[in-house]
């Protein structure tokens, strides 16, 4: 309507007016057009182009940093539960001096576990003067918590409380061995996945006890916390207990 009723009005009201009208009907239309070429294609300029692929990167960016720390959270709970349900466990077993010592005994302290023999020809004695070099390094530093020793037997028949006894003097002050029976030396392994075999006995009765050459931290809520093995240095073993100590104390 505007278009052809504009024009008509205008031409009762002189030439001059007739050419305002007609050239502000034209700038009408010019900025109607514009509006609409507008709104079709958004207001997008170079800058603003920059500034939306900036933006999208570090949206990008910021989504792969939550689906990583969500899947880094993840795999520690799993650790944690896995290492929680699958090693370590109650057991009663007896000391050097013959009384029942039981794992709520040790409640309230960390706890380095070995299991070995006594007649072990060499790594037994290797492990056990590592594990006191360790003792003795996290000693050495300044507000944090002592760790107990603990070597467990897995060979009960020949290590008796005495023969432990004495056996352990060569190693740490702090050191305390457990033995029991059969099936109570069974049942403390089965709990942390510690395997051991005896091997044939030779003419003098004699024999060696293959088994699971590993040591064990255990926090002062009895839970199991991490394993080191044969091939961790003593270094890295200190580093990784005074990490993990220092974390638990924060």
């Amino acid at each position: 309507m505007q278009r052809f009723i504009m024009p008509f009005y205008c031409q009762h009201h002189g030439l001059r007016r007739f050419i305002l009208c007609k050239t502000l009907f034209q700038r009408q239309l010019s900025r109607q057009f514009s509006l609409r070429k507008s709104a079709r294609q958004g207001p997008i300029t170079w800058a603003s182009l920059g500034v939306l692929l900036v933006a999208g990167g570090g949206i990008m960016q910021y989504v792969k940093w939550l689906k990583d720390e969500k899947k880094k959270e993840q795999e520690k709970l799993q650790k944690m539960s896995i290492g929680k349900a699958s090693i370590g466990g109650s057991f009663e077993l007896m000391d050097t001096q013959g009384n029942l010592v039981t794992n709520k005994d040790f409640f309230g302290k960390w706890l380095l576990i070995y299991f070995g023999f006594c007649h072990c020809p060499d790594i037994c004695p290797d492990q056990l003067e590592k594990m006191t070099t360790i003792i003795e390094k996290i000693e050495s530093i300044q507000g944090l918590p002592l760790i107990q020793p603990i070597y467990i037997t897995v060979d009960p028949h020949r290590d008796s409380p005495e023969n432990i006894k004495q056996y352990l003097k060569d190693f740490h002050k702090r050191f305390i061995g457990l033995t029991g029976t059969d099936d109570q030396i069974k049942k403390v392994c089965k709990a942390y996945r510690v395997y051991f075999s005896a091997g044939p006995k030779d003419e003098d009765d004699d024999y060696i006890v293959d088994h699971t050459i590993i040591m064990y931290l255990i926090n002062p809520e009895g839970n199991f916390v991490e394993y080191f093995g044969q091939n961790r240095t003593i270094n890295e073993i200190t580093g990784a207990i005074t990490t993990i100590m220092m974390q638990k104390r924060q």
